[in-house]
Protein backbone atom coordinates (compact mmCIF):
# COMPACT_ATOMS: atom_id res chain seq x y z
CA UNK A 1 0.00 0.00 0.00
CA UNK A 2 1.29 3.45 -0.88
CA UNK A 3 2.13 5.87 1.90
CA UNK A 4 -0.32 8.75 2.14
CA UNK A 5 0.81 12.35 1.69
CA UNK A 6 -1.47 15.28 2.46
CA UNK A 7 -0.32 18.52 0.82
CA UNK A 8 -1.83 21.69 2.24
CA UNK A 9 -1.29 24.77 0.05
CA UNK A 10 -1.92 28.47 0.47
CA UNK A 11 -1.51 31.59 -1.64
CA UNK A 12 2.28 31.27 -1.71
CA UNK A 13 2.12 28.25 -4.02
CA UNK A 14 0.34 30.28 -6.73
CA UNK A 15 2.18 33.57 -6.21
CA UNK A 16 4.92 32.47 -8.62
CA UNK A 17 2.22 32.07 -11.29
CA UNK A 18 1.39 35.75 -10.93
CA UNK A 19 -1.66 35.36 -8.73
CA UNK A 20 -1.42 38.00 -6.05
CA UNK A 21 -1.80 37.03 -2.42
CA UNK A 22 -4.14 38.38 0.22
CA UNK A 23 -2.24 40.43 2.79
CA UNK A 24 -3.92 40.00 6.13
CA UNK A 25 -1.83 42.64 7.87
CA UNK A 26 -3.50 45.73 6.40
CA UNK A 27 -6.87 44.17 5.64
CA UNK A 28 -6.50 44.93 1.93
CA UNK A 29 -6.74 42.56 -1.01
CA UNK A 30 -5.28 44.16 -4.13
CA UNK A 31 -6.20 47.61 -2.78
CA UNK A 32 -9.72 46.58 -1.77
CA UNK A 33 -11.02 46.49 1.78
CA UNK A 34 -12.05 42.86 2.22
CA UNK A 35 -15.22 43.95 4.00
CA UNK A 36 -16.35 45.64 0.78
CA UNK A 37 -15.73 42.75 -1.59
CA UNK A 38 -15.45 39.44 0.28
CA UNK A 39 -18.32 39.21 2.76
CA UNK A 40 -22.03 38.30 2.59
CA UNK A 41 -22.80 41.87 3.67
CA UNK A 42 -20.84 43.26 0.72
CA UNK A 43 -22.80 40.99 -1.63
CA UNK A 44 -26.08 42.26 -0.20
CA UNK A 45 -25.12 45.94 -0.43
CA UNK A 46 -22.96 46.15 -3.56
CA UNK A 47 -23.26 42.96 -5.64
CA UNK A 48 -21.85 44.59 -8.77
CA UNK A 49 -18.69 45.66 -6.94
CA UNK A 50 -18.27 42.13 -5.61
CA UNK A 51 -18.79 40.63 -9.07
CA UNK A 52 -16.33 43.10 -10.63
CA UNK A 53 -13.72 42.22 -8.01
CA UNK A 54 -14.03 38.49 -8.60
CA UNK A 55 -14.16 38.98 -12.36
CA UNK A 56 -10.66 40.43 -12.09
CA UNK A 57 -9.59 37.42 -9.99
CA UNK A 58 -11.08 35.07 -12.60
CA UNK A 59 -9.33 36.82 -15.49
CA UNK A 60 -6.06 36.58 -13.56
CA UNK A 61 -6.52 32.84 -13.03
CA UNK A 62 -7.46 32.21 -16.67
CA UNK A 63 -4.22 33.89 -17.79
CA UNK A 64 -2.02 32.13 -15.23
CA UNK A 65 -0.22 28.83 -15.77
CA UNK A 66 0.99 26.24 -13.26
CA UNK A 67 4.47 26.88 -11.91
CA UNK A 68 7.23 24.50 -10.82
CA UNK A 69 5.62 23.91 -7.43
CA UNK A 70 2.32 22.78 -8.98
CA UNK A 71 4.03 20.63 -11.61
CA UNK A 72 6.54 19.03 -9.25
CA UNK A 73 3.89 17.96 -6.74
CA UNK A 74 2.34 15.80 -9.47
CA UNK A 75 5.48 13.65 -9.53
CA UNK A 76 4.73 12.40 -6.03
CA UNK A 77 1.79 10.42 -7.38
CA UNK A 78 4.26 7.92 -8.87
CA UNK A 79 4.97 6.48 -5.43
CA UNK A 80 2.49 8.00 -2.97
CA UNK A 81 -1.23 8.40 -2.42
CA UNK A 82 -1.38 12.20 -2.66
CA UNK A 83 -4.26 14.35 -1.45
CA UNK A 84 -3.98 18.09 -2.02
CA UNK A 85 -6.02 20.39 0.20
CA UNK A 86 -5.82 24.00 -0.89
CA UNK A 87 -7.00 27.35 0.35
CA UNK A 88 -6.63 28.70 -3.18
CA UNK A 89 -9.58 29.32 -5.48
CA UNK A 90 -7.57 28.83 -8.69
CA UNK A 91 -7.37 25.57 -10.65
CA UNK A 92 -3.60 25.45 -11.11
CA UNK A 93 -3.14 22.18 -9.21
CA UNK A 94 -5.65 20.50 -11.51
CA UNK A 95 -4.13 21.98 -14.66
CA UNK A 96 -0.72 20.77 -13.56
CA UNK A 97 -2.10 17.24 -13.36
CA UNK A 98 -2.83 16.56 -9.69
CA UNK A 99 -5.71 14.09 -9.50
CA UNK A 100 -7.04 14.59 -5.95
CA UNK A 101 -7.61 18.25 -5.07
CA UNK A 102 -9.96 19.58 -2.38
CA UNK A 103 -10.72 23.32 -2.37
CA UNK A 104 -11.53 24.69 1.08
CA UNK A 105 -12.47 28.19 -0.01
CA UNK A 106 -14.23 27.47 -3.29
CA UNK A 107 -13.30 27.71 -6.96
CA UNK A 108 -13.30 30.92 -8.97
CA UNK A 109 -14.04 29.04 -12.22
CA UNK A 110 -17.39 27.91 -10.84
CA UNK A 111 -20.54 29.87 -10.06
CA UNK A 112 -23.17 29.09 -7.48
CA UNK A 113 -26.90 29.66 -7.43
CA UNK A 114 -28.10 31.99 -4.70
CA UNK A 115 -31.19 29.78 -4.41
CA UNK A 116 -29.96 26.23 -3.79
CA UNK A 117 -26.13 26.28 -3.92
CA UNK A 118 -26.13 24.34 -7.21
CA UNK A 119 -22.74 24.69 -8.92
CA UNK A 120 -22.05 25.57 -12.55
CA UNK A 121 -18.76 25.64 -14.44
CA UNK A 122 -17.97 29.27 -15.24
CA UNK A 123 -14.84 29.80 -17.29
CA UNK A 124 -16.09 32.97 -18.93
CA UNK A 125 -14.05 36.03 -17.90
CA UNK A 126 -17.05 37.77 -16.37
CA UNK A 127 -20.05 36.96 -14.20
CA UNK A 128 -22.61 39.76 -14.31
CA UNK A 129 -25.78 40.86 -12.61
CA UNK A 130 -28.51 39.16 -14.61
CA UNK A 131 -26.56 35.91 -15.05
CA UNK A 132 -28.98 33.44 -13.51
CA UNK A 133 -29.31 29.74 -12.82
CA UNK A 134 -31.98 27.73 -14.73
CA UNK A 135 -34.42 28.42 -11.89
CA UNK A 136 -34.06 32.17 -12.42
CA UNK A 137 -31.88 33.10 -9.45
CA UNK A 138 -28.73 35.24 -9.60
CA UNK A 139 -25.43 33.40 -9.74
CA UNK A 140 -22.59 34.35 -7.36
CA UNK A 141 -18.91 33.39 -7.33
CA UNK A 142 -18.32 29.97 -5.80
CA UNK A 143 -16.03 31.26 -3.09
CA UNK A 144 -16.23 31.18 0.69
CA UNK A 145 -16.47 34.73 1.95
CA UNK A 146 -15.27 35.97 5.31
CA UNK A 147 -17.96 35.16 7.84
CA UNK A 148 -19.26 32.13 5.94
CA UNK A 149 -18.80 28.53 7.02
CA UNK A 150 -16.26 26.25 5.32
CA UNK A 151 -18.27 23.12 4.42
CA UNK A 152 -15.24 21.21 3.12
CA UNK A 153 -13.47 21.31 6.49
CA UNK A 154 -15.20 18.06 7.49
CA UNK A 155 -14.13 16.48 4.20
CA UNK A 156 -10.58 17.76 4.78
CA UNK A 157 -10.47 16.22 8.25
CA UNK A 158 -11.46 12.87 6.77
CA UNK A 159 -8.81 13.22 4.06
CA UNK A 160 -6.13 13.65 6.73
CA UNK A 161 -6.90 10.35 8.45
CA UNK A 162 -4.01 7.93 8.17
CA UNK A 163 -1.61 10.44 6.63
CA UNK A 164 2.06 9.49 6.84
CA UNK A 165 3.38 12.84 5.65
CA UNK A 166 1.98 16.37 5.72
CA UNK A 167 3.50 19.02 3.46
CA UNK A 168 2.43 22.60 4.14
CA UNK A 169 3.32 25.08 1.39
CA UNK A 170 2.98 28.84 1.09
CA UNK A 171 0.62 29.60 3.93
CA UNK A 172 1.00 31.55 7.15
CA UNK A 173 -1.37 29.15 8.93
CA UNK A 174 -3.14 32.20 10.31
CA UNK A 175 -6.49 31.75 8.56
CA UNK A 176 -8.94 29.63 10.51
CA UNK A 177 -10.54 27.17 10.37
CA UNK A 178 -8.25 26.11 7.49
CA UNK A 179 -5.13 26.27 9.68
CA UNK A 180 -6.57 23.41 11.74
CA UNK A 181 -5.40 21.04 9.00
CA UNK A 182 -2.16 20.53 10.93
CA UNK A 183 -4.21 19.15 13.82
CA UNK A 184 -6.16 16.68 11.69
CA UNK A 185 -3.23 14.42 10.77
CA UNK A 186 -2.08 11.63 13.12
CA UNK A 187 0.26 12.64 15.94
CA UNK A 188 3.17 10.68 14.50
CA UNK A 189 2.74 12.12 11.00
CA UNK A 190 5.97 13.63 9.67
CA UNK A 191 5.47 17.29 8.76
CA UNK A 192 7.24 19.57 6.30
CA UNK A 193 6.74 23.33 6.13
CA UNK A 194 7.83 25.21 3.00
CA UNK A 195 7.65 28.99 3.25
CA UNK A 196 10.14 31.85 2.80
CA UNK A 197 9.25 33.20 6.24
CA UNK A 198 8.92 30.54 8.92
CA UNK A 199 7.11 31.67 12.04
CA UNK A 200 8.78 30.64 15.27
CA UNK A 201 5.50 29.33 16.64
CA UNK A 202 5.59 26.44 14.15
CA UNK A 203 9.10 25.29 14.96
CA UNK A 204 8.86 22.06 16.93
CA UNK A 205 9.37 18.33 16.97
CA UNK A 206 8.60 16.24 13.91
CA UNK A 207 8.61 19.28 11.62
CA UNK A 208 11.19 19.79 8.88
CA UNK A 209 11.48 23.43 7.85
CA UNK A 210 12.36 24.53 4.33
CA UNK A 211 12.65 28.31 4.37
CA UNK A 212 12.31 28.89 0.64
CA UNK A 213 9.73 30.03 -1.88
CA UNK A 214 7.27 27.40 -3.05
CA UNK A 215 8.88 26.54 -6.38
CA UNK A 216 12.39 26.02 -5.04
CA UNK A 217 11.29 24.38 -1.81
CA UNK A 218 8.89 21.93 -3.42
CA UNK A 219 11.47 20.79 -5.98
CA UNK A 220 13.99 20.22 -3.19
CA UNK A 221 11.60 18.21 -1.02
CA UNK A 222 10.03 16.17 -3.82
CA UNK A 223 13.46 15.21 -5.17
CA UNK A 224 14.41 14.11 -1.66
CA UNK A 225 11.28 12.00 -1.19
CA UNK A 226 11.48 10.43 -4.65
CA UNK A 227 15.16 9.62 -4.15
CA UNK A 228 14.38 7.76 -0.94
CA UNK A 229 11.62 5.77 -2.68
CA UNK A 230 13.68 4.93 -5.74
CA UNK A 231 16.51 3.62 -3.60
CA UNK A 232 14.32 1.30 -1.52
Amino acid sequence: MKQKIVVFTGAGVSAESGIQTFRDGDGLWENHDIQEVATPEAWSKKPKLVLDFYNERRKQVLKATPNEAHKTLVLLEQFFDVQIITQNIDDLHERAGSTKVLHLHGEILKARSTFDDQLYDWKKPTLKLGDKCPKGYQLRPHVVWFGESVPNMIVAANCCEGANLLIVIGTSLNVYPAANIVNFVPEDCKKYLIDPKIQQSFIGNNIELIEKKAGEGVVELVNQLLSLKENV
